[in-house]
């Protein structure tokens, strides 16, 4: 048997530009065969930290934390001048710069940030992101255990506007009465540890459960769309949803996932009247990859 060739590791101290125009440095080992020349890579990396506060907050230069957030800050142990971003889940966000001189974990210094678009309104170093004209609103069939708390982190990432968890005759979870506010502040908890993690500005609102028929009327008032294998077969979602744009639909867009055994028929039966149809792609997905598929496609569509 020929002898193993010997792999070692480079460390390379690489000058980059992230996502937000910010240049960093990132010392990155990468494992190469010996006779072959090191490629280059660029490399988006996150520049700080970044804590959920109270709206209030962004307008004090010197920043008085809560209890969780200063407890979060003694965990990462800033260093003197280290730069870190409070936003408030509303589209508003501020950068501040940690001093060593400071008498408590529980404030740091403003410093001036710039706004993403020039366009965008500024009031005290604050940059703020409008939200956009169109929004979407995600109706899913709460699944079971850590697939429900995935489908709310992922589309807390990808930028969902409000979330509508349903009820409906084949959803296996069941919520007990008096432990909606419970599971709400919990679901809340996931999509802010999301957004404080994707960089994301706006945090979605989380609805009370609904009924399935308490859901399919909120969802009537809005431009809704929902996987279903229908006669004639529906188109692909994206050419479903451009040529609603096309044809002037605006506001609240929507789609509306079913549980984990699909919709009864009675119920596509009911939706099909206020939502149209569309074509998921080739394979069945599970609830929480049709729900994702969903929020994707139609955020490139609605948000252009």
């Amino acid at each position: 048997m020929p002898p193993k060739k010997k792999l070692r590791a480079t460390l390379y101290h690489i000058p980059v530009t992230n996502a937000m125009g910010r240049t960093c440095s990132r010392n990155k080992s990468i494992f190469k065969p010996s006779n072959h020349q090191a490629q280059k890579y660029d490399i988006i990396c996150a520049v700080m930290h970044r804590l959920l506060v109270d709206p209030a907050i962004l307008d004090m230069d010197c920043a008085i934390l809560a209890k969780d957030g200063a407890a979060h800050l003694h965990v990462l142990r800033p260093k003197d001048g280290e730069e870190f971003e409070l936003f408030d889940g509303r589209g508003s966000k501020r950068t501040y710069k940690w001093s060593a001189s400071a008498k408590s974990l529980f404030s740091a210094s403003a410093k001036s940030t710039q706004h993403r678009n020039p366009a965008e309104p500024q009031s005290h170093n604050l940059t703020i992101s409008q939200s956009h004209n169109n929004s979407l609103i995600l109706f899913a069939c709460i699944t079971k255990g850590q697939r429900w708390d995935w489908t709310l982190q992922k589309a807390t990432e990808l930028g969902i506007s409000k979330i509508v968890p349903v009820i409906s005759a084949r959803t296996i979870v069941r919520i007990a009465p008096g432990e909606g506010n419970a599971k709400k502040a919990r679901w809340q908890k996931i999509c802010e540890e999301a957004a404080r993690q994707s960089d994301a500005l706006w945090l979605p609102e989380i609805s009370e459960p609904l009924d399935f028929a308490s859901a399919v009327r909120e969802a009537a008032a809005t431009t809704c769309f929902v996987g279903a294998l229908t006669t004639p077969p529906p188109e692909p979602l994206l050419d479903v949803a451009m040529r609603s744009l096309e044809n002037g639909a605006h506001g609240e867009f929507s789609t509306f996932i079913g549980p984990e055994g699909d919709f009864t028929p009675e119920e596509l039966s009911a939706l099909l009247k206020v939502a149209t149809p569309a074509s998921f792609g080739p394979t069945i997905l599970r609830a929480e990859t049709a729900a994702i598929f969903a929020i994707s496609v139609l955020t490139a569509a609605i948000k252009k």
